[in-house]
């Protein structure tokens, strides 16, 4: 299948495409079609394509820089497991991280990366390298993509010590200048709120005066 095929299955809406272009706010073209259609269309490419005829049309998808397309390309990367090498997905989702320029696609793209760095945790390493980018976009993905680690009821010692690694990476950033890293760091102390109260308590104590009052706001909304 080719990109320009997959697109046209994705449809369009004109009406739809110009109110999201307004709403986005970012140059590039645009079909007006909702996720929940994409997701669809997605699911039976997934089931009817090989690996290798995937990541080529992931690819694909992403270069044409339509925003349905870049969506359809994060989602077509998007699970649990990849048989038999997922290596060349996850080289995949690091590449378009560094093109990253707008929140809807960084996040799907982020939700693809979490999957494999679940599968193989030591890809963290790599993330460990992204909190001195220059790149905004890139900072934020180092906590948009280590979101499963704010989720464990019953972490296991290693998966404490991510969580430490990890609020390790938002002690270095907490007074970072940007809006969308300071709000990631707090979406992820929230969401780690609710499974491990003491060690965010511990974060906000030591390093709220650096954050912006809203992160920390945000960061301690189920601290009580």
């Amino acid at each position: 299948m080719t990109p320009e095929t997959a697109l046209a299955q994705l449809g369009t809406d004109p009406q739809k495409a110009a109110q999201m272009a307004g709403y986005h706010k970012v140059d590039r073209p645009y079909l007006g079609v909702a996720n929940p259609a994409i997701d669809a269309t997605v699911k039976d490419w997934r089931a009817a394509l090989a690996l290798d005829d995937r990541l080529a049309l992931a690819s694909g998808l992403w270069d044409s820089n339509v925003h349905e397309g870049r969506v359809a390309a994060a989602k077509l990367l998007t699970q649990a497991r990849i048989r038999p090498d997922d290596g060349p997905a996850w080289d995949q989702i690091c590449t378009w991280v560094l093109e990253f320029d707008e929140r809807t696609i960084a996040d799907h793209v982020s939700v693809a990366g979490q999957k494999r760095l679940v599968e193989d945790p030591s890809r963290l390493d790599i993330l460990e390298t992204w909190i001195a980018s220059e790149h905004m976009w890139t900072r934020r993905a180092a906590f948009t993509m280590t979101q499963p680690w704010t989720k464990q009821n019953h972490p296991k010692p290693a998966e404490l010590e991510t969580r430490d690694r990890i609020l390790g990476w938002a002690a270095a950033l907490a007074d970072d200048k940007e809006f969308l890293v300071q709000s990631a760091i707090a979406g992820w102390l929230r969401d780690l709120s609710k499974h491990d109260h003491d060690r965010v308590a511990k974060f906000v104590y030591e390093h709220g005066a650096e954050m912006k009052k809203f992160a920390v706001k945000e960061a301690s909304l189920h601290l009580g």
